[in-house]
């Protein structure tokens, strides 16, 4: 499932791989008290208040569904969720004196009703508060499973007048971009620094590609090489649009300055929407860039190649995925197909060691033409299902840095009673060599990272690297 910044984006996706996927068993989708989760058949109906009937839904819904769910200590959700709770609580200066959690047996339904009426007689003495302490504990317990394929997807709103084209946020990327802070931001790296002006307020306070970013509203976006919350701020989500302070550097001249820029929409530049874009490199190197898995990218890439074939012979293909934030694992199988036949792209597990296999589709021609792909920390998900294909069945080779380890595996949609969506994976993702990536990461063949001097002059070392491979 694709990683995606706006609310908007990431509900849209969430339903249509929802809408289109079986319908679980009956025995699989039974939760306690008789509830039903269950993928929506439609989308839903206008959200109704989260109570603690719903988070029971979700509760056992996780622990019949999830991936490990057969094997996970639920006492660990439950835990989270009561933290969550009495951090709320605490924040509103209104600690209740029962609010301590219960003693869990590890007993799945008895210490549910166990903390169901710790719960209740908690949130009994704080009326007011019911609503958004259902809300937290709920967010406590998704975030417990430390799956960045996990969301609970509820109080969804669009910025006003939003327009398809339109963006939203500061209006520029950085090299530490949306799926690293969600799903891994361990694995970024110092500095921090632009990579893209998209426009709106960037725009207009003069932000450039390559202008490291010292601090965030005051606080250092790394310390001793370890990225700090505060980079999170640079990816506002609408409605909570507070503006951001920014110290920054400008290598070339020396310049420090400090600016205060406020999200908002801006209108992106159209070649940048484009899924697909193509050219000719060299005369003989057929270039492709992939943002997304969106629905039919691969065969859209495929004919992008085949028009740069026409009255030549192609030396090779670079197929450039960096900032590639995932989407369907069936596009992204397809398009491994057009290079090998036969293999297994990937394996996709539960907890006991049952796997399902994601094999080529034979019927995808065969392009016969040598393969480098970009890949950056911003390739996620099904974008790590394709790199870590290309290296480990050698279908070519993957130059740049390590992709962001954000791929827990394909997730599934359920809806819970107050019509807002809970997704995760209902299996774990493993590599054709049945390794690990989520976490980790798929490592280039060739380290070529990008450098703000890079950034600022327009040179792209990795896809000069890749040109070179391609000639040798």
């Amino acid at each position: 499932m694709t990683i995606l910044r706006t609310a908007a984006s990431g509900l849209a996706l969430l339903l249509a791989a929802a809408c289109t996927a079986p319908t679980p068993p009956r025995s699989q989708a039974s939760t306690a008290a008789g509830t039903v989760c269950a993928p929506p058949q439609a989308p839903p109906e206008a959200e109704t208040a989260t109570t603690i009937d719903v988070i029971e839904q979700a509760y056992f819904c996780i622990l019949g569904n999830y991936y490990s769910g057969a094997t996970l200590d639920a006492r660990s959700l439950l835990t989270a969720g009561f933290v969550a709770l009495t951090q709320e609580l605490n924040r509103g200066g209104r600690d209740v004196p029962d609010a301590i959690m219960p003693a869990l047996t590890g007993d799945r339904k008895a210490d549910w009703a166990t903390f169901e009426t710790a719960y209740r007689k908690i949130t009994d003495q704080v009326p007011d508060l019911r609503d958004k302490l259902a809300v937290v504990t709920l967010e406590g317990i998704v975030a417990a499973l430390g799956d960045n394929h996990a969301r609970w997807t509820h109080d969804v709103k669009r910025p006003p007048d939003y327009y398809d084209g339109d963006g939203y946020g500061l209006g520029f990327q950085a090299n530490v971009n949306g799926p690293q802070v969600d799903g891994n931001p361990g694995v970024a790296l110092a500095p921090l620094f632009v990579t893209t002006v998209q426009g709106g307020a960037a725009n207009a306070a003069g932000l450039r590609p390559g202008d490291v970013i010292e601090s965030i509203n005051g606080s250092a976006p790394f310390i001793d090489g370890t990225p700090t919350p505060a980079i999170a701020a640079l990816y506002p989500r609408y409605p909570e649009a507070r503006p951001v302070e920014l110290r920054l550097l400008r290598q070339a001249t020396g310049r420090r300055w400090t600016v205060t820029i406020k999200p908002g929409l801006y209108q992106r530049d159209l070649a940048a929407l484009q899924v697909v874009r193509s050219k000719l490199l060299d005369d003989d190197v057929a270039y492709v860039r992939l943002t997304g898995f969106a629905p039919d990218s691969a065969n859209r890439v495929l004919k992008a190649i085949s028009r740069l074939r026409i009255g030549r012979t192609l030396a090779g293909v670079v197929l450039d995925l960096r900032g590639n934030g995932g989407g369907s694992p069936v596009e992204a199988t397809r398009l491994l197909s057009a290079f090998v036949h036969g293999k297994i792209t990937a394996y996709q597990c539960a907890a006991g060691g049952r796997c399902s296999t994601a094999r080529t589709d034979d019927t995808v021609e065969l392009l016969e033409l040598p393969l480098v792909v970009l890949t950056d920390r911003s390739c996620a998900s099904a974008c790590e299902h394709v790199s870590a294909a290309v290296k480990d069945l050698r279908i070519g080779r993957l130059v740049g840095t390590r992709t962001a380890g954000v791929i827990s595996g394909p997730a599934q949609s359920y809806l819970l009673g107050n019509n807002t969506l809970l997704g995760f994976p209902a299996r774990h993702h493993l590599g054709p060599n049945r390794e690990v990536i989520d976490q980790v990461g798929v490592p280039p063949d060739h380290y070529v990272p990008l450098t703000p001097q890079d950034a600022a002059t327009g040179r792209d070392p990795a896809l000069a690297k890749a040109l070179t491979l391609l000639h040798k």
